[in-house]
């Protein structure tokens, strides 16, 4: 079974101006389902009618033929007919609020991804879990152990606050499946002139050790690279005398002051390796560093991180790598058969509360909690400094651990691979609602902050329009009522209400209908297909306001 993808084309593209990590992975899954999906028809959930015409172009652009269809928020119902949604991101609460008002609960399935899991806007959307109308066959797909951990350690947060507060016992979850994100390991197959050309490029001859990192270079959102340049440091001098040691930082930095840092920190801690500096949202100078390096390295210390893309790219290169013990690394790298995970350090929980609440409060922004908190990790630079000794001293081992790391990549973290997971989860959530979706007792009001606003503001009014109330024409005869109604109907202050308002057919059977005489209300829609009599009903109310109408008894002024 597959699913309409909500789609937004900013979320599926790394052409925009501020480039994240899940802007590249929403266009590699975009582009993974589309080679491997078994769907026999595409859909896409939207918000404008551009976005269906942007996807409907990247179905065909990937030599699909299969139809495309495309669901918006008038059309929201026709959702149950393929069964699942999925949402580039964690905040499927507010899509269950807005399943449950227009179709009910069981109507489809909502599927989420984590990416970062810190960000305010991020442990909301967890948090809104509890709370929201999501259901066990709805699901967040964790993209490691690690931040299943982190999501649960929330909704527990989460749980214990809303039973102490009001006594909650039963709590409804989704499914939290653990299923990595994908790579297209077939970009990531150098042959021996692009690698010649490559180390060229960045001057590394024979005797040249290159160390490549990639991604946004950035040591308060991403990795701290003084543990990185210090080991470097450490093994370079341990080099022979004819060796010598580049690192090639593949990323971009968000401005001059972080590249004046990085190259701060690297003067001081790394003198005798010489750093390249690559802008990595160029396609050319990826290949170059891919292609070049004999080693990548990657010291994830950083809160924000859930998973890490580059390091299963780095396997598929053919790289051995060395990284940080840390969140979704711990899943991809297996240590000593890939490469290295080095240990890491951090305090224990407790003693970070008013990093916290000075992110709370706002008096740190999001960028200054992921730095402060990454500013107490550490790696352990003795173990790292080993690691690239290891590597340094032996093609064999840099052989050997690259081929396993390319074969794991290749069974492992291929799109060929991770997509039937996606389709298996999507059947799974389907057969568990077809299973267990006993619609409960439909409240009066699916969504408390959302009701329906004659319920919810029902004390303003002097009294409420019942099928019992008395109606009848303000004029004299149901031709000059009608010639009213044709005059106030072109004024812009009535016509923008136009989508809530009774079609000219359905108000002239209503005036049909009352011409003979005061009528109760119940009486004027009859005449109305059933589907539609109870919005013309509250329609009367608008013939009152226009004064077409008045309830019997009303004076004439």
């Amino acid at each position: 079974m597959t699913a309409a993808i909500y789609f937004h084309p900013e979320a599926y593209s790394t052409a925009g101006p501020k480039l994240m990590g899940r802007n590249a992975a929403g266009e590699s899954f975009l582009r993974g389902f589309l080679a491997y999906s078994r769907a026999t028809e595409f859909w896409a959930l939207v918000q404008q009618p551009e976005h269906a015409r942007v996807f409907a172009a990247a179905v065909g652009a990937a030599g699909r033929v299969e139809p495309v269809k495309a669901v918006d928020k008038t059309s929201l119902a026709a959702l149950a007919h393929v069964g699942t949604v999925y949402f580039p991101g964690p905040g499927i609460g507010e899509h269950a609020w807005q399943r449950a008002v227009v179709a009910g609960d069981a109507a489809w399935s909502l599927c989420g991804i984590t990416h970062t899991t810190s960000s305010a806007g991020a442990m909301d959307a967890i948090a809104e879990l509890m709370t929201a109308p999501v259901q066990p066959w709805d699901a967040l797909i964790c993209t490691s152990a690690a931040v299943k951990d982190n999501v649960l350690r929330v909704l527990q947060a989460q749980a214990d606050y809303l039973a102490r507060r009001l006594g909650a016992q039963r709590l409804v979850l989704p499914q939290l499946p653990v299923i990595p994100l994908g790579i297209h390991t077939a970009d990531f197959a150098f042959g021996a002139m692009e690698r010649a050309a490559a180390r060229a490029a960045i001057g590394a001859d024979a005797d040249t050790r290159v160390v490549v990192f990639m991604g946004r270079l950035s040591f308060h959102a991403k990795a701290h690279p003084l543990a990185m340049y210090q080991a470097l440091e450490i093994a370079s001098r341990d080099l022979p005398e004819t060796q010598r040691v580049v690192l090639v930082e593949c990323g971009w930095h968000a401005n001059d002051h972080i590249a004046q840092a990085y190259a701060a920190a690297a003067r001081l801690a790394c003198p005798s390796v010489r750093v390249v500096t690559l802008d990595g949202r160029t396609a050319e100078n990826r290949t170059t560093a891919w292609a070049g390096a004999d080693v990548f390295c990657s010291l994830s210390d950083n809160i924000q991180e859930t998973f890490g893309i580059a390091p299963i790219e780095a396997m598929a290169a053919g790289l051995p790598v060395v990284v940080a013990d840390w969140d979704g690394y711990k899943d991809t790298v297996r240590d000593g058969v890939d490469g290295f995970r080095v240990p890491t350090l951090m305090p224990g929980g407790g003693l970070g509360g008013d990093l916290a609440a000075r992110h709370a409060l706002a008096m740190d922004t999001y960028d200054m909690y992921c730095g402060h908190a990454c500013s107490l990790v550490a790696v352990d630079i003795g173990a790292t400094a080993r690691a690239f000794s290891r590597l340094f001293a032996s093609a064999e081992l840099r052989e050997q651990m690259g081929a396993a790391g390319r074969e794991r990549a290749r069974t492992v973290y291929d799109w060929a691979t991770i997509i039937p997971r996606y389709e298996a989860l999507w059947a799974q959530l389907g057969d568990i609602r077809k299973a267990g979706a006993v619609e409960p007792k439909l409240l009066a009001h699916p969504w408390p902050a959302r009701m329906d606003p004659f319920a919810a503001f029902a004390s303003y009014p002097t009294a409420v329009l019942t099928g019992e109330t008395v109606l009848e024409l303000t004029d004299a005869d149901a031709g000059a009522a009608l010639r009213r109604l044709r005059a106030f109907g072109e004024l812009a202050m009535v016509s923008f209400a136009r989508v809530v308002l009774p079609t000219d057919a359905e108000a002239h059977a209503v005036l049909d209908a009352v011409a003979a005489g005061p009528r109760p209300a119940a009486e004027l829609v009859r005449a109305v297909s059933a589907e539609r009599q109870a919005f013309v009903f509250r329609s009367l109310a608008w013939l009152v306001k226009l004064g077409v109408l008045r309830v019997r008894g009303e004076s004439s002024l």
